[in-house]
């Protein structure tokens, strides 16, 4: 598929300096490993996180070659395990002190008609999408209440806005995601704690190609009204300012990265 050209990438401005951040689904080539080099830029400390390990371990390795030891650990993680997801935010505490951002990127997608999907598929992308956005969102919010402070932000997606044949339990998903931002944001921000998403249509990286046919990659493209997919650094570069104190009085808030017409 042929990408229009895009800008040219944004170098790092010290957004984050000092910040210690927790990003689910890491590995790779996705939003995810995007956001935590993009975090990494801008001054902050993370710790990665995904459900393959052997990837994962290789993605720290080339982070840390590149920003040093001390700036990035990881820990495999999969999100629809809450003994998991305690033993990720209490590594969070351990390596870097403190927890002040948390992106819950981890999510699982698929194409089927609704009237042909199982039980086993609509539950399975419910579980890993909106179930381990909320169990990251809950073990966040019990460290950053007793702190006085941080930042959530959640990965949702258009799909939650706009129908799309054979993506229901994605759709359903990313809605919950939302919605779960929202509720959250109400109640954390007595304590000081933002909780926002981002909502992007449609990003490139390997895995949506191996998972997605040439002519919906080709359809969802020519949706686009600059004639192009977004880079997953992108939609990372919204989450760094949702992240930062740039947004300081946004919170509740599902930002579109979109280019989509209307």
């Amino acid at each position: 598929m042929k990408n229009v050209e895009g800008p040219p990438y944004v170098p790092g401005h010290a957004l984050l300096a000092g910040r210690s951040a927790v990003i689910t689904a890491a590995a790779g080539a996705g939003i995810g490993g995007a956001t935590a080099r993009r975090f990494l830029e801008e001054g902050a400390r993370v710790l990665i996180s995904d459900a393959h390990a052997r990837r994962l371990e290789a993605y720290r390795t080339e982070l840390a070659e590149e920003f040093g030891e001390a700036s990035v650990a990881a820990l495999p993680c999969d999100v629809t395990d809450e003994s998991q997801v305690r033993a990720l935010f209490d590594t969070a505490v351990r390596e870097h002190g403190r927890l002040d951002v948390v992106v819950n990127n981890a999510g699982l997608g698929g194409t089927s008609e609704l009237v042909d999907m199982t039980d086993e598929q609509w539950s399975r992308v419910l579980d890993v999408t909106l179930n381990g956005t909320f169990r990251c969102t809950r073990a966040a919010l019990r460290l950053m209440r007793d702190t006085g402070g941080g930042v959530v932000v959640n990965n949702a997606s258009v799909v939650g806005w706009r129908a799309q044949a054979g993506q229901a339990h994605y759709a359903a998903a990313k809605a919950g995601v939302m919605a779960l931002t929202r509720c959250a944001a109400v109640e954390a921000a007595a304590h000081g704690v933002r909780v926002n998403a981002v909502s992007p249509s449609l990003a490139m990286h390997p895995h949506l190609a191996k998972v997605t046919s040439a002519p919906l990659l080709e359809e969802l493209t020519a949706r686009e009204a600059f004639g192009r997919y977004a880079e997953p650094w992108e939609v990372a570069n919204v989450i760094v300012f949702l992240a930062s104190g740039y947004s300081s009085y946004m919170t509740g808030e599902v930002v579109s990265v979109s280019s989509q017409h209307a």
